[in-house]
């Protein structure tokens, strides 16, 4: 397949997860994703969003100075899974957010198009699912709970819940600092953790990823979230 890669299949999600289930007033609290027509059954969390004092008279799919957002605070599990995969694969933590999308609801057909997506890699941690279904170009996948993926963003691409329960993703966008697009430099570098904790470290909640940013990671998040 050329527009998705299963990077690892069993990531342990029980603890982003829970971030979730203990507020899901969040879900109400930006609607900004219902206003993009093809993503309007969707809902969102933003984790990392564009910094606005920035936009100028660009096109928001144009800018590409970003921070974590105020509400990041609720979800440290989620902030230090973002900025810990930023350093296996030396790239710099982009535009992040939490996604559900309803039993029988769907993000329409499109492409991301602009300065952003261009330099960009589309990631996606599957946290609950029956099985997502995607397309991307003629490929087509089914996503389920704890895979971690990367896919082609820019080429034509859609996804729907066929299923019975919310599909919970989380969503986030890197910039390779050496410029390659794709995921397979970085895996064939040996950056990806080896896929073999299994059910137990899922039950245990354990990951190898702390539960809480770390002292550097806490600082700059904080630093950036002071900014507009």
């Amino acid at each position: 397949m050329k527009n998705f890669f299963l990077l690892q299949n069993d990531t342990p999600v029980a603890s982003i997860l829970a971030e979730v289930q203990r507020w899901p007033e969040a879900w109400d609290l930006q609607t900004g994703r219902q206003r993009i027509a093809v993503q309007r059954e969707a809902h969102a969390i933003p984790i990392r969003g564009i910094r606005k004092s920035k936009i100028g008279g660009r096109e928001r799919r144009d800018v590409h100075e970003t921070r974590f957002t105020t509400i990041s605070r609720q979800f440290p599990r989620t902030t230090s899974f973002l900025c810990e995969w930023a350093r296996r694969l030396d790239a710099e933590l982009a535009r992040a957010k939490l996604v559900c999308l309803p039993p029988g609801n769907a993000v329409y057909p499109h492409a991301d198009r602009g300065e952003y997506y261009a330099r960009r890699n589309r990631f996606h941690l599957t946290l609950q699912s029956e099985g997502s279904w995607m397309r991307a170009g003629e490929e087509e996948v089914r996503m389920q709970a704890g895979e971690f993926w990367w896919f082609d963003n820019k080429s034509d691409h859609e996804a729907r819940n066929d299923g019975t329960r919310d599909r919970i993703h989380l969503i986030f966008d890197l910039e390779p600092r050496d410029g390659v697009l794709g995921p397979v430099p970085a895996f064939e570098a040996g950056c990806m953790v080896p896929s073999n904790r299994g059910a137990a470290a899922e039950n245990s909640h354990t990951d190898p990823i702390g539960d809480q940013p770390s002292e550097a990671d806490s600082l700059r998040i904080e630093t950036q979230r002071q900014g507009v």
